[in-house]
């Protein structure tokens, strides 16, 4: 099975300062990796476009889009103490949440049954009225407010394995019945939210599951932890689409996170993904890049997701 990879160039435009860790490296080694595997070549391309506004509009305020289109008149600069926009900043982060969109409605479509974006900016931080963390929109909770509004999607499962808790999706769907959220992370760790007791409020409670795992988890560990919490969930909510924020961080030599993860547990945690959206799913999964800020192992991590959703060997390197 092929996994469709939605991407534009552009993106890499976005550039934080000099030694940002969000660099556009990131993106172009993970480019050439593919390509050197055959992975990019064998994968067919989705179309990517920006987000309009009225869709972006369904997670963010008015107000804060009117702020970054202020911003980006005025050449860029710091929005928060991490998270920088530059000329083309803001084309790149459209693009991402329009990437993620896209890949979901041809999946709810039937074109493809599994896809991923490999975007930048990432998302999982971004709230509804502010950047944070890296991140300008948060592309995975926009296109799954998509699915629910055009795809007439009732149960979506959004599962987060970067190795920083995803506040900016948890905050969208917190007291939402459609989106359920699991997230695995490093606790204490920024942002500071991802606690067990946060389970989500009125029409959304109970449907929120975070795992937080202290630095020095063995990889096992945080494999059965993440196999049980998913299984769990799943079987819960009984998820139409599995929207995956795949930040590979949590690999070991991340220099922003880690976790100790090597490629076979990025391999092991993605078949764990797929079993559930064959199981309840119809095998639906869109896949969406968020962080690993080691742009050479970030590569040889995407590959391996990639693989992994497409029932195929792990790819090491």
């Amino acid at each position: 099975m092929s996994v469709a990879l939605y991407v534009d160039r552009r993106m890499i435009e976005h550039r934080p300062p000099d030694k940002h860790p969000e660099k556009p490296e990131r993106l172009e080694a993970i480019l050439r990796h593919l390509k050197r595997t055959g992975l990019l070549d064998a994968c067919p391309a989705g179309v990517v476009r920006e987000a309009t506004d009225d869709e972006l509009r369904r997670v963010h305020s008015a107000a804060y889009l009117a702020s970054l289109e202020a911003a980006d008149r005025r050449g860029g600069g710091p929005l928060d103490a991490d998270t920088w926009m530059s000329p083309g900043s803001l084309t790149a982060a459209r693009l991402a949440a329009g990437a993620a969109i896209e890949a979901v409605a041809d999946v709810m479509g039937g074109k493809h049954r599994r896809a991923m974006g490999l975007v930048r900016p990432p998302g999982h931080h971004a709230l509804p009225g502010g950047a944070m963390g890296f991140c300008l929109f948060s592309n995975v909770a926009v296109a799954a407010r998509e699915a629910v509004a055009r795809h007439a999607a009732n149960r979506i499962l959004i599962v987060d394995f970067d190795v920083h808790h995803g506040n900016g999706t948890q905050e969208a769907f917190y007291e939402s019945a459609e989106v359920a959220f699991l997230s695995i992370h490093r606790h204490p760790f920024y942002p500071g939210t991802g606690l067990e007791r946060e389970t989500g409020e009125g029409p959304g409670l109970g449907l929120t599951k975070n795992i937080p795992l202290p630095f020095g988890t063995p990889p096992g560990e945080f494999r059965a932890a993440f196999r049980a919490g998913l299984h769990k969930l799943a079987d819960k909510h009984r998820p139409e689409l599995v929207i995956v924020s795949a930040g590979f961080d949590a690999m070991a030599e991340d220099p922003v996170g880690g976790l100790g993860l090597d490629f076979e547990d990025f391999d092991a945690l993605t078949r764990d993904v797929v079993d559930v959206a064959e199981t309840h799913a119809q095998g639906r999964v869109v896949s969406v890049l968020e962080g690993g800020y080691n742009p050479s192992l970030l590569a040889g991590c995407v590959a391996t997701h990639l693989m992994a959703l497409g029932s195929g060997p792990a790819v090491a390197s």
